[in-house]
């Protein structure tokens, strides 16, 4: 048997291997197409013996004893066979005379819940047709174009009739048509990774390189990302590095030693969910996680990931009482150096609620990396806003204008996602107050609101056509409201705010730079009135945009202006066909030179109750 080189090992050790998955787990040795033999390698140093059990061999740890290849313990057998398709565990006896049968760490696929053997996969028989797509995300940075996300469950968007799961071929045929036309770039997968427990939501995971078998095969799965992307969509994975699940058969105390985990308890257990922490400082752990995500980018075209609880890595457990994890930002600073120095331009996202400086600046600039950081200051403050009887917003109104203050300090996301639809936090327009057409309302406030304030908009499935309902994780979505007149307005008010974040330079090009903002008025606090100016790069490509957060109609509203000439309504919540009580600015804006604060222009406009209205400057010619 070849023994392990030796470099391989130490990249191992000090967390630079970043394609350990081609090292260990299950391959097979072809000779052109035709498959010869199969190879396991598993990682164990505290083990004493290792040995291979499948269904090729009834099971009987006697008959494939692994050999140990390295006295690192790196055990290792070839089996003359084509198991593709095999199901197979690890018996691992430990120095100390423990028996455990693993699930492999590196396993490629699994079988499907509550079954919890590895499957050997063949990886090479999906070819990607998606190289346009591939080469332009390559050449493009991100941040000056749309990016409009839509963060979704696999497994309760749609259902079959009998209540099972369709496949991501499935999905194929019913999502994409819905995302094209909801006018969507990229889809936020929530953790599709193997995991057990099904109410996990994927967030307590079994195995980092194996695509769930709840949503079909490897290949389904690489024909769902080929789809998107020939679509022009891109698939970010909801990714968690922080803790694993504690499931007999996962990596906890994999070979007998916390192998990936810490050995002080206090710092090992998660009691808060469960479930047991990665010890990030490690450097076997540090490569089987920066391998796992340059797995996904390699094998299945993934344009990037959202890393759950980046707070519990950058702080032990997340509480900045216990001081910097240092083992954790170092981890995190090696896994976007790998990501960025392969694909420069794909997307790293941290969920984030800590404070934590220049979390979205490169490695050079001293930051962690990220590309990107969920804004959970701006959601919980909008939110919390939002909540309030529109008679007493104004003595809150500071928790709109607050997220100016640091809206450029990072490159945020903003983020109304899952975790805000569920256990009792009720959903978006369940949150809001007032009567039914209040609520719809100042739900089609929140959305523009979303949608024109500086930074990325991220919407959880269900949201777009104002599902009442929390997310239920064991059924699909309520897609039969979209038969009643308030949802389908909702929904059709989703897309055209989607549409117009696509293709009004003014809402993308200057998101993560403040020469792309500007307030009008912050103050107006009495009248719970907001206003402020979206910039595109050229100054003159520029939208003002209006919020009365009040159900009062206020008519013949001053407003200063940048520009001097004509503003035309584009868009306004209280129209009609989106539900609201047809109160708006039908006729062209003409200014008038009379000075509002900074501004050398005004104009009067009618603000409808509860709205959100976005003019755009014509000319200084329009009729």
């Amino acid at each position: 048997m070849k023994k392990i080189a030796e470099d391989t090992l130490y990249y191992l050790d000090n967390g630079l291997l970043t394609d350990a998955y081609e090292h260990f787990g299950a391959h097979l040795i072809k000779d052109k197409d035709t498959v010869k033999a199969t190879r396991f390698t598993v990682y164990a140093p505290n083990a004493k013996k290792v040995f291979l059990t499948g269904e090729f061999n009834n099971y009987d740890p006697a008959i494939h004893p692994m050999d140990k290849i390295d006295a690192a313990g790196v055990f290792s057998i070839t089996i003359e066979k084509n198991l593709v398709r095999m199901p197979y565990k690890y018996l691992i006896e430990t120095k100390s005379g423990e028996r455990f049968y693993k699930s492999d760490p590196f396993a490629f696929y699994s079988a499907r819940r509550p079954d919890t053997v590895s499957i050997v996969a063949d990886r090479d028989l999906y070819q990607f047709n998606d190289q346009d797509y591939m080469q332009a995300r390559h050449d493009q940075a991100p941040y000056d174009k749309p990016m409009i996300i839509y963060e979704m469950h696999t497994g309760t968007w749609i259902t079959k009739p009998d209540g099972s799961f369709h496949t991501f071929a499935d999905l194929v045929e019913h999502l994409i048509p819905y995302l094209k036309k909801n006018n969507y770039t990229h889809v936020e997968l929530m953790p599709i990774i193997e995991h057990p427990f099904d109410g996990s939501w994927g967030y307590q995971a079994t195995g980092f390189f194996s695509v769930t078998s709840r949503y079909g095969t490897v290949d389904d799965f690489k024909y769902f990302v080929d789809q998107c992307h020939q679509n022009g969509i891109g698939v970010i994975l909801d990714w968690v590095p922080s803790h694993f699940s504690k499931d007999e058969h996962g990596l906890y105390r994999f070979d007998g030693s916390y192998l990936y985990e810490p050995e002080d308890e206090s710092r090992r257990e998660n009691v808060e969910w469960g479930t047991a922490n990665f010890d990030l400082g490690k450097g076997c752990t540090q490569s089987l996680l920066i391998s796992s995500a340059m797995f996904f980018m390699n094998e299945y075209h993934i344009d990037g990931f959202r890393i759950d609880a980046v707070s519990y890595m950058i702080y032990h457990h997340g509480d900045t009482n216990r001081g910097e994890n240092p083992g954790g930002i170092e981890f995190l600073k090696k896994l976007s150096g790998s990501i960025f120095g392969r694909y420069p331009h794909a997307l790293l996202i941290a969920e984030d609620s800590s404070a934590y400086p220049k979390v979205t600046h490169p490695l050079h600039e001293g930051g962690l990396g990220f590309n990107y950081k969920w804004n959970m200051g701006w959601m919980n403050d909008t939110l919390k806003y939002f909540k309030k009887d529109p008679v007493h917003r104004k003595y809150h109104h500071d928790m709109l204008t607050f997220s100016l203050m640091y809206a450029f300090s990072e490159n945020y996301v903003l983020p109304f996602s899952h975790d805000e639809v569920v256990h009792g936090k009720k959903s978006l327009v369940d949150k809001m107050p007032g009567d039914y057409w209040q609520k719809f309302a100042n739900y089609r406030a929140l959305i523009g609101y979303l949608h024109t304030h500086p930074g990325k908009p991220l919407l959880f499935m269900g949201q777009e056509f104002a599902q009442m309902h929390e997310w239920k994780d064991y059924t699909e979505l309520d897609w039969h409201l979209l038969e009643y007149p308030m949802h389908e307005s909702a929904y059709r008010f989703n897309r055209e705010m989607n549409r117009l974040s696509t293709s009004e330079r003014s809402l993308f090009e200057q998101d993560h730079n403040s020469a792309g903002f500007e307030w009008i008025d912050a103050d107006n606090s009495d009248q719970s009135v907001l206003s402020f100016i979206r910039y595109a790069k050229d100054r003159k490509d520029h939208l003002v945009i209006v919020l009365n957060l009040t159900p009062e109609v206020r008519f013949d509203f001053h407003l200063g202006v940048p520009e001097k000439g004509t503003y035309r309504e584009i868009l306004n919540s209280d129209y009609e066909t989106y539900g609201g009580s047809g109160i708006y600015n039908g006729a062209l804006l003409h200014t008038f030179d009379e000075a509002y604060k900074q501004f050398d222009q005004k104009i009067a406009i009618t603000l409808a109750p509860l709205s959100i209205t976005i003019l755009k400057w014509v000319d200084d010619h329009a009729q």
